[in-house]
C-alpha cells in the first residue's frame, strides 16, 4: 500500500473541510472551477484507463454492474443533496443532525478509494483528492448551518478524509485474495466506474448553468482533459 496516496486523500478532503471556517461561503466562483477541472479529470481518466482496465477480464457482466454504481449514485444524492458536487444546502430544519449527508457522503468516499489498487492509481489519486475538496468544504459548511459545534464539525471532517483512504486500504487486502474471492474485484471496480461516470457528467452539465459561456470553466474542463490525455499517451509509452 502506498502510504504517500493516504497523505494526499487525507489532505485533499481536509484542505476542503478545514477552509470552511476560513472563507466565505457566499463566493464559491474557486470551488466551482475546481470541481470543472476535477469533474473533467474524472471523466477522462475513467474512459481512457478504468473502462478498458476492467473490460480486460472480458466478464460481460461488468456493465451491469456500472449501471448498479451509476443507479446507486443516484440514490446515495437523494441523502446527500448534491454534496459531492460541492452543492451547499444550509436549510435549517430544527438544526437536526443531517444523518444520511454524513452516511451516504462517507460511503461514497470510501468507494472512490477503491479503484487506487489498479495500474491507474497514479492518476487517479489526484482527481480525487481535487474532487473531495469542494465537497469537504460543503460538507463543512452543511454541518455549521446545522448548529454542529466546531470541535464536533472538525471530528467529522476528519472521519470523511479518513474514508477514501480506508477504502483504498480495504480494496489492497481485497485484491490480495486474503479476505475475498479476487474474481469480485472486477464487479466492485465496475460499480465505481458507474459511480465516476454519473459525478464526472453531472459535474460537467452543470458546469454551464442556463448554457451561458463561461471561459474559465472551459478552461477548467479543457486543462482536466488535457491533463488525463497527458497521463494516457505517457502510460502508452
Amino acid at each position: 500500500m502506498n502510504y504517500l496516496f493516504v497523505f494526499i486523500l487525507t489532505a485533499g478532503a481536509l484542505l476542503g473541510g478545514l477552509s470552511v471556517f476560513f472563507i466565505k461561503k457566499d463566493n464559491p466562483q474557486r470551488l466551482k472551477l475546481i470541481l470543472s477541472f476535477s469533474g473533467a479529470y474524472l471523466f477522462g481518466i475513467t474512459v481512457l484507463h478504468l473502462l478498458p482496465d476492467v473490460y480486460e477480464s472480458h466478464n460481460h457482466y461488468v456493465g451491469l454492474f456500472i449501471l448498479v454504481g451509476f443507479i446507486l449514485q443516484i440514490l446515495l444524492e437523494q441523502f446527500s443533496q448534491g454534496i459531492e458536487h460541492g452543492h451547499i444546502h444550509t436549510h435549517n430544519h430544527g438544526a437536526a443532525f443531517p444523518w444520511g449527508i454524513m452516511i451516504s457522503l462517507c460511503l461514497h468516499a470510501f468507494l472512490e478509494g477503491m479503484p487506487l489498487t489498479s495500474r491507474e492509481q497514479n492518476h487517479l489519486v489526484f482527481g480525487i483528492a481535487i474532487h473531495h475538496i469542494p465537497a469537504a468544504f460543503a460538507l463543512g459548511s452543511v454541518l455549521l448551518s446545522n448548529h454542529v459545534s466546531k470541535p464536533k464539525t472538525l471530528a467529522l471532517l476528519i472521519l470523511f478524509a479518513l474514508m477514501a483512504p480506508m477504502g483504498y486500504a480495504f480494496s489492497f487486502i481485497l485484491k490480495s485474495g486474503s479476505v475475498i474471492d479476487t474474481t469480485y474485484y472486477q464487479y466492485i471496480m465496475g460499480i465505481v466506474i458507474g459511480i465516476f461516470l454519473h459525478i464526472s457528467t453531472t459535474i460537467l452539465f452543470e458546469a454551464s448553468v442556463d448554457h451561458k459561456f463561461s471561459i474559465k470553466k472551459t478552461f477548467a474542463v479543457i486543462a482536466g482533459t488535457l491533463i488525463a490525455l497527458l497521463g494516457f499517451f505517457l502510460h502508452q509509452h
